[in-house]
């Protein structure tokens, strides 16, 4: 892309014996020019291995160790990300590789709520700029931590889910409501048809 080194320079150091990331970044520039998305559930390669490139829990991307501090370059490898069973791959129509992922690969950090006469409708961001209507083809699950207390979690696609932020959690909870589901008054969030219930009415009264 204009304005830009090629992404694959900041792969130069990788090991002869890794996917060629020359291959993978082009890619993903090339999707992220024409902003659709690659087909990489199609598509069938060897797996070629793990790599040394980490998506931390804070949604920070490294490479060797080195953060990666490029935002254009994180979304580029982002559209090359797929889960396979357990497994976090970046993968083309000829290499695959396996990269860590602390938690979820993605954080939800943006929220627009599309309101009209009956029925309200959540937008979300996440960091490497996809955006998500929730509804029942993207659900809302929830964890409970230790010190954080409920943690949502937005499937962006195909198994791929994003952790609202601590921010934005206390921001969608603002906009939740009382309704029936399995016979009992839950709290939850509604957005485009769906609900999504976070616990019993009565532990939000």
């Amino acid at each position: 892309m204009a304005g830009h080194e090629p992404p694959e320079k900041e792969f130069e150091t990788a090991a002869a014996d890794q996917p060629s990331f020359a291959a993978l970044a082009g890619l993903a520039s090339l999707s992220q020019r024409f902003s659709v998305p690659l087909p990489v559930l199609s598509w069938n390669p060897p797996f070629c291995g793990e790599i040394d490139m980490k998506i931390a829990r804070n949604g920070a991307w490294f490479y060797q160790g080195s953060l990666i501090e490029r935002p254009a370059l994180v979304r580029f490898f982002s559209r090359l990300l797929r889960k396979d069973g357990e497994r976090y791959v970046l993968v083309t129509p000829v290499e695959c590789a396996g990269i860590q992922v602390e938690d979820v690969p993605f954080i939800a950090s943006g929220l627009e709520v599309i309101e009209d006469a009956s029925v309200q409708t959540l937008k979300f961001r996440t960091n490497v700029g996809d955006e998500v209507i929730l509804d029942a083809g993207h659900p809302l699950r929830f964890e409970t931590g230790a010190a954080d207390g409920i943690i949502p979690y937005l499937l962006v696609r195909d198994g791929l889910w994003a952790r609202l932020t601590r921010a934005l959690t206390i921001e969608l909870i603002s906009h939740g409501s009382m309704q029936e589901s399995g016979g009992q008054l839950m709290f939850g969030i509604a957005s485009a048809g769906a609900f999504f219930a976070i616990a019993p009415a009565q532990d939000f009264e």
